[in-house]
């Protein structure tokens, strides 16, 4: 088993590989795991109300939408309210839908002074299936990790 420092310089790695201003891009298995082992790490949802009530949430995840249901027009209070429950110095693990979001939430953090920010990869609910579907072949939910529906 991979320890919580191997799981890091990963993430570290792949985040250089893929030129990524912020700290690291984890797979769902591997934050799941910084999030068990670090009580400082911190996961930020950042998908839509919408989204949460209707898909599901991550028991314990910070919601802070980056952008609204139906439009998807940008939150102008997402960074005031980041900074309100978010630590800028413990490990921020932004998650969203497929990790696009997340990634432009992780961005954005980074700018405004956090300092150990990542993005997880694929997401909640990963890509598409070849039948257009999300949540089977890849993400939070395919990996079995902990959700719950409302």
């Amino acid at each position: 088993m991979e320890t919580t420092a191997a799981i890091l310089e990963k993430a570290r790695q792949r985040a250089d590989e893929m030129e990524l201003p912020y700290k690291g891009a984890l797979l769902p298995m591997e934050a799941y795991r910084i999030l068990q082992e670090s009580a400082q790490a911190q996961l930020v949802d950042v998908r839509s109300h919408a989204e949460l009530d209707w898909v599901g949430r991550i028991p314990g995840a910070i919601e802070i939408e980056l952008r609204a249901y139906p439009g998807m027009q940008p939150n102008p209070d997402f960074l005031d309210q980041l900074v309100k429950q978010v630590d800028k110095t413990s490990p921020a693990l932004f998650i969203c839908r497929s990790g696009s979001r997340s990634n432009q939430a992780a961005i954005m953090a980074t700018q405004t002074g956090f300092t150990d920010c990542y993005n997880i990869l694929e997401g909640f609910e990963g890509d598409r299936d070849e039948q257009g579907h999300r949540g089977k072949a890849s993400g939070w939910k395919a990996a079995e990790l902990p959700w719950v529906q409302s």
